[in-house]
């Protein structure tokens, strides 16, 4: 292995591990990226988010041409219910904002990667970390297991989503407070597969599906299953499944694609659990970014956004800590922490809001019908969930009594 010792190792080289590696490596931090693939591959992943995240990928030094290729605009969000409800969520751009989008994680990806690799950070592919010791001599290393090698470095981050190995050795890793959930993820290709396209969020008996076009002719499939559909997915399959479930989508004038006879563009990639709890982000030697940050579920659309911006957070405290000993150190991963707490806590007791919701069906029709009927109710709404205003709207007590008054 190059070097066996480094100031900055990054497991994982998804968005948040390679935009925190670029930022770090501009600011001349020693830093090396560790990710088991040899080559990107779809795995299950997020590929439609708000213009917030498209903003902050742009805040990354991402090339613009580069970001207007890998993004393709969605006009409005189409939340369906399951009695026949239909929300439109805009995200702003009725009054003049940018549209949501469908990113193509095939080029975004391996585009951060390069930006990466360009800003001076050190990819090595194709190498498995098995573990991690935190404190190690004398409290100031971090020793990774890697292959049949070990990496020292002074700080060690988890990118490396829900199965975190650097959560698994802070031992901050714990079940998370949802039942548990499977997502399943693909590509088809689109009837129509230029221009600007709606999105759809179609939901169903303990689960929804999302379909979210894409560039290149796609249309992204993303399927979350809750519990009761354990059973189904061990008899019959993950492509039976899903098979059923495309089977129940209900047919719309502005989408001709017969979702049962669509051509796959690969494999359904599986993912479970969705969702991931941590009692602390940071500590003297290490920190999570990304998923592996915790992640409660999908359905908001926040998961790219939350990346984007906990790399932001934490290359700030990653540098500060780097430049301390001791307490100090210490202080600046706790402080990474409590700006990701700050950060988010309204947003994550909205998502917690919309999925007592989603437990109650009765409850989330009758919301949903509201918000149908209710333009500027309903405006609100999609700007909390695209991060675009303080999330704490969305909880205000007048907010959500004007949401449910009859």
């Amino acid at each position: 292995m190059r070097g066996s010792a480094v100031d900055v190792a990054i497991i994982g080289a998804g968005p948040a591990g390679t935009t925190l590696a670029a930022g770090l490596a501009r600011r001349g931090v020693e830093v090396v990226v560790l990710e088991r693939s040899t080559a990107w591959h779809w795995r299950a992943g997020g590929v439609f988010t708000s213009p917030a995240a498209v903003a902050a990928l742009e805040r990354t030094g991402l090339p613009a041409d580069v970001i207007e290729e890998v993004a393709r605009p969605i006009p409005v969000l189409r939340l369906e219910t399951p009695g026949g409800a239909i929300v439109p969520l805009t995200y702003g751009t009725e009054r003049g904002g940018r549209p949501a989008v469908g990113f193509d994680r095939s080029r975004l990806d391996p585009a951060l990667e390069s930006m990466a690799a360009a800003a001076g950070a050190e990819i090595r592919r194709g190498v498995a970390v098995t573990s991690v010791v935190l404190g190690a001599e004398g409290g100031k290393r971090a020793l990774l297991r890697v292959g049949d090698q070990d990496l020292k470095a002074r700080i060690v981050v988890g990118a490396d989503g829900v199965h975190s190995v650097v959560a698994a050795a802070a031992r901050v890793a714990r079940s998370a407070r949802l039942p548990p959930r499977v997502g399943l993820t693909w590509h088809v290709r689109d009837a129509e597969p230029d221009g600007p396209r709606d999105a759809r969020l179609v939901v169903f008996r303990d689960g929804y599906v999302g379909l979210a076009p894409v560039p290149g002719g796609r249309r992204n499939i993303g399927i979350v299953l809750g519990p009761t559909w354990k059973d189904a997915l061990a008899q019959d399959g993950a492509v039976a499944t899903a098979h059923r479930v495309l089977g129940s989508i209900p047919p719309a004038a502005d989408d001709p694609l017969v979702w049962t006879d669509a051509e796959p563009c690969e494999r359904i990639a599986g993912a479970s659990p969705l969702g991931s709890r941590i009692t602390r982000r940071a500590g003297p030697g290490w920190f999570l970014v990304g998923d592996a940050a915790g992640f409660l579920d999908p359905f908001t659309g926040e998961g790219l956004h939350r990346a984007l911006v906990s790399t932001e957070l934490a290359a700030d405290a990653i540098e500060a800590s780097l430049g301390f000993e001791g307490r100090a150190a210490a202080g600046a991963a706790k402080a990474y922490d409590s700006a990701m707490r700050r950060r988010f806590a309204s947003k994550d007791a909205v998502s917690w809001l919309v999925q007592s919701f989603l437990a109650r069906p009765r409850l989330f029709e009758y919301a949903a019908r509201r918000l149908a009927a209710r333009s500027e109710l309903r405006a609100t709404m999609g700007l909390v969930m695209g991060d675009l205003v303080p999330a704490s709207r969305g909880l205000d007590p007048r907010f959500l009594a004007k949401v449910l008054a009859p």
